[in-house]
């Protein structure tokens, strides 16, 4: 009998993990959820929307994996949670449209970047979040939130981001749809990047950079030249742990989720670093 598919939307705190792809040494969120999987009587590998870096947490992502026979995605969605770790859980099991893939079909993706501005971050928060206070480039430097804004809003377009993401990834054009800041209250601000693809690091050496740039730390001249003709710059690699793999899209007749799933995600966590739906109230800074 054939196997069936399912999509999995999971969620995970990355700070106990290594990434996700499989490794040698340490524990990544492929060998926790195939774990896990197994013991729920599912012994297959899965295939993610995309691999997330050690420390990089996920609001959404999405997996592809098959059944065994005569085993449903309604099975699945009851029996993996109990033998699933503290930091990783399951949203959704469903059985997808016809020619589904979570990595192959995925239209585009957003992610998002927890910066605290002003103060200092709450207890809650501080694992979750970036205090550029304690970044040597940035230390006892100025940070206002609308030239931070400025600087992500520049990135926006179709380019060839090589010199805002590792030599190792593929160099193409991507188009970035939205880089927005939005104050979620207290000093926090979350920058908010969507796009049909990032490069590894992207996001991180996006908001670093242009952070490095609002403060004054690097020339706007050369920031813009490194957006315009991918001019190589020393720019910031910003630490794992303020970003969020928010949401994977998908074209709608292929889409496993439909939006009032994504808005009120079921058995998602609410508090840092998913915040959800708290950030409802949050201003936008550009």
């Amino acid at each position: 009998m054939k196997r069936t598919p399912a999509a999995l939307w999971i969620w995970y705190r990355g700070t106990p993990f290594i990434g996700f792809q499989r490794q040698p040494d340490g524990l990544t969120v492929q060998e926790a959820l195939e774990d896990a999987l197994r013991k729920a009587g599912v012994p297959y590998p899965v295939m993610p929307a995309g691999r997330t870096d050690r420390g990089v947490h996920a609001r959404m992502q999405v997996v592809s994996v098959r059944l065994p026979p005569c085993y449903t995605s309604e099975m699945l969605a009851e029996r993996l949670p109990p033998h699933a770790p503290p930091d990783l859980g399951l949203c959704v099991a469903r059985r997808p449209p016809e020619g589904f893939h979570a990595q192959w079909s995925a239209a585009g993706k957003e992610y998002r970047y927890r910066i605290q501005l002003g103060g200092r971050a709450s207890e809650a928060w501080q694992p979750f979040v970036m205090e550029p206070s304690t970044e040597p480039r940035l230390e006892g430097l100025a940070l206002a939130p609308e030239r931070l804004a400025e600087q992500l809003g520049a990135a926006v377009g179709c380019r060839d981001f090589y010199a805002f993401h590792e030599h190792s990834s593929l160099r193409k054009p991507r188009t970035l749809t939205s880089a927005t800041l939005h104050e979620l209250g207290n000093g926090l601000f979350e920058a908010r990047l969507r796009g049909d693809g990032f490069g590894r690091y992207q996001v991180r050496y996006l908001v670093g950079s242009a952070l490095l740039t609002a403060a004054g730390a690097l020339s706007e001249e050369l920031y813009r030249s490194a957006l315009d003709s991918s001019t190589t710059i020393p720019g910031l690699k910003a630490p794992a742990k303020g970003l969020v793999l928010w949401e994977v899209h998908y074209p709608a007749k292929v889409d496993p989720f439909p939006a009032e799933e994504r808005a009120l995600p079921p058995g998602l966590p609410l508090g840092p670093p998913f915040s959800f739906p708290a950030e409802a109230g949050s201003s936008e800074a550009a």
